[in-house]
């Protein structure tokens, strides 16, 4: 098959590393604009187009597709199927129309549970005991296309975000290329999702990262994991940010009022609303993440009130 690939983050990359081992020919891939990066503001390729550019593929970057120019470019790779990982932008329709097979889209939740911007954070902050990849059909709706295949990955009570993003970027290849196979052989099999079930993944904002210590340690540490690696925890220690990247809860019943730290050279744990918080990992602006132990030696933050 004549494939077009869209998708921009490292997300995306395994599923176009399936792509060019698989023996279909990926005609172009599309991406987003490079961005500006790092100290300098230097704009920097996307992984995607880096993978692309070093196997010899044509890279697009449109601003938007739904110009004239961009259909007619779309058009002419004559292409059997896009697939679309992370790209960035919601296709219209007149692109959709497209190729022979339509477009297919690899979606980092079991759907229709999480559709939207930010599925694996909120799996992880919700608490779910699973989550994993969906392949389904792109419609113009968002993320309600009929499901053709799913990989299931059970959570554990220590995966943090960035941790379930990259299982879920291989098994999300892994899904992919059992749905080509199926496409081939005329055997895939379309399941429509169940309205009546459907959740939504808000995109996240900065302000979910501040910690209310009223709330359960059960609570806080799922948030701890679930905006790790961004926007990260954090909380007001003595006047500075201290941003918590790891974390437990503990059954242990919290002795005084939430926010208050009991500390000792090698444990620091916070009480809540319900239960304790045992910090593991941390950082104060302009330095470096750090375990909490390490933290500990510079710092006394026995009876310290966090907020």
């Amino acid at each position: 098959m004549k494939i077009i690939f869209a998708g921009t983050p490292e997300f995306a990359v395994p599923s176009l590393q399936i792509l060019l081992t698989s023996g279909h020919e990926v005609c172009a891939v599309y991406t987003q604009p490079d961005r500006p990066a790092g100290r300098g503001r230097h704009l920097q390729p996307g992984p995607v187009k880096a993978l692309a550019v070093a196997a010899g593929i044509p890279v697009l970057q449109p601003l938007s597709l739904k110009t004239d120019d961009d259909l007619r470019q779309i058009r002419a790779f004559d292409a059997d199927l896009m697939v679309v990982v992370a790209y960035g932008m919601i296709l219209p329709q007149t692109v959709l129309d497209v190729p022979r097979m339509g477009c297919i889209n690899v979606h980092g939740s079991l759907l229709p549970r999480w559709r939207g911007a930010a599925p694996i954070q909120r799996a992880v902050m919700a608490g779910d005991a699973k989550t994993g990849v969906t392949i389904m059909k792109i419609v113009h709706k968002l993320d309600a296309g009929d499901m053709l295949h799913k990989e299931e990955y059970e959570l554990s009570a220590t995966d943090t975000s960035s941790e379930v993003h990259d299982r879920l970027a291989a098994l999300g290849a892994i899904g992919l290329a059992k749905v080509l196979v199926q496409l081939e052989q005329g055997t895939v099999n379309a399941e429509p999702q169940d309205e009546a079930v459907v959740t939504y993944a808000e995109k996240l904002h900065k302000s979910e990262a501040v910690i209310d210590w009223t709330q359960s340690a059960e609570a806080i540490a799922r948030k701890v994991r679930g905006l790790n690696a961004w926007p990260v925890a954090q909380t007001q220690y003595r006047g500075e940010v201290l941003r918590i990247w790891r974390a437990e809860a503990i059954d242990n019943e919290a002795n005084d009022k939430p926010g208050t730290v009991v500390s000792n050279h090698k444990i620091m744990d916070v009480m809540t609303g319900k239960g304790i918080l045992r910090l593991h990992e941390v950082q104060l602006p302009g330095g470096k993440r750090m375990a909490v132990e390490a933290f500990l030696n510079a710092h006394d933050a026995n009876g310290a009130n966090l907020t």
